[in-house]
């Protein structure tokens, strides 16, 4: 699994887990695509494919495949989470509860460094909105 996919399987993830998928988090979703250069056809491919896959064998692959992955790329995955999470302008436990374990308890990032990224990334793509 490339960053990509990792990517994808932790969007699907973490929007499913609180039980509502938000227009917000459709919206953030094009966002992601866009910004890291995904194939639209594979994103949604990858998406209906996780439909029928356990969510918490999802959570293991996914931990798997994003210990395997870069530092630079656990901590942009994780911003990533963080910006679709708040969304919608809230956060849900259930949501904070993934990204929390993922980040702090399974790959043991940096609060700061997502933060940036957070920052970064919520930058590049008000630059693409005003493009």
């Amino acid at each position: 699994m490339n960053y990509n996919t990792a990517l994808i399987n932790l969007y699907y993830l973490l929007i499913n887990v609180d039980g509502k998928v938000e227009d917000q988090e459709i919206t953030m979703g094009k966002n992601i695509v866009r910004t890291e250069g995904i194939n639209p056809t594979d994103f949604d491919n990858q998406m209906e494919k996780l439909v029928t896959k356990d969510s918490d064998e999802l959570y293991k692959e996914c931990v798997t495949k994003l210990k395997g992955l870069t530092q630079a790329q656990q901590i942009r995955s994780i911003a990533w989470l963080c910006i679709t999470a708040n969304s919608d302008g809230f956060m849900d436990k259930l949501e904070w509860q993934l990204i929390y374990r993922l980040y702090s308890v399974e790959l043991k990032l940096d609060l700061n460094e997502i933060l940036k990224m957070q920052k970064t990334l919520l930058t590049e793509n008000q630059r693409r909105v005003i493009a």
